[in-house]
């Protein structure tokens, strides 16, 4: 079957919030440009951004919107982009979005809390309809999640690399493929 879907977490909401704008303004130049590169008309996967672009300059959020949009009626690999991305965040505004709904067709509380189930939670997320990840992998030598797909990544493997990400090679990766296809998953079993 092979990949469907690569996530790629360039930005947190603590990023954007506690860097100096001077660290912020070329690293938000540097995702456009790989925006724009994804979402070339030579390429043919699917751009989807993930996170809260609100918390982006509106010029920027524009910019990576528009580019995105070119790719909506690809049907190739899906690529999501997380710029302002954080897993708490996802999760809180899943549960508005889902508590919004059914208010909406006049769903009770205590009617919500009988059906109340993790698909419903799951099918507000930013990244619904899409497999979670089999395979995380960590750089900059960090062994933790940093809040990238909290709810997601509950049965993933992981692997971690010294590399920071602009160093990451492809041997980095075959490393990682390699040893993921030796693991026996047991998806919490």
């Amino acid at each position: 079957s092979g990949v469907e879907v690569v996530t790629f977490w360039l930005l947190s909401p603590d990023n954007l919030r506690n860097r100096p704008p001077d660290q912020i303004a070329p690293l938000l130049e540097i995702i456009a440009d790989v925006v724009d590169e994804l979402c070339g008309d030579e390429t043919p996967w699917r751009v989807r951004l993930v996170g809260a672009l609100d918390l982006l300059p509106p010029e920027m959020a524009e910019r990576l919107s528009t580019a995105a949009e070119r790719t909506a009626k690809r049907a190739g690999l899906t690529v999501n982009v997380a710029v302002g991305y954080g897993g708490r965040q996802e999760i809180a505004d899943a549960l508005r979005k889902l508590l919004l709904e059914h208010a909406e067709v006049g769903t009770t509380m205590e009617e919500l809390a009988e059906v109340l189930d993790v698909d419903h939670i799951a099918k507000h997320l930013y990244t619904s309809g899409q497999p979670d990840p089999d395979l995380v992998i960590r750089t900059s030598g960090e062994q933790r999640l940093s809040g990238f797909l909290l709810w997601q990544s509950a049965h993933s493997e992981f692997w971690f690399c010294e590399a920071y990400w602009p160093e990451f090679r492809k041997v980095d990766f075959l490393r990682a493929l390699r040893d993921y296809a030796a693991r026996h998953r047991r998806f919490g079993s």
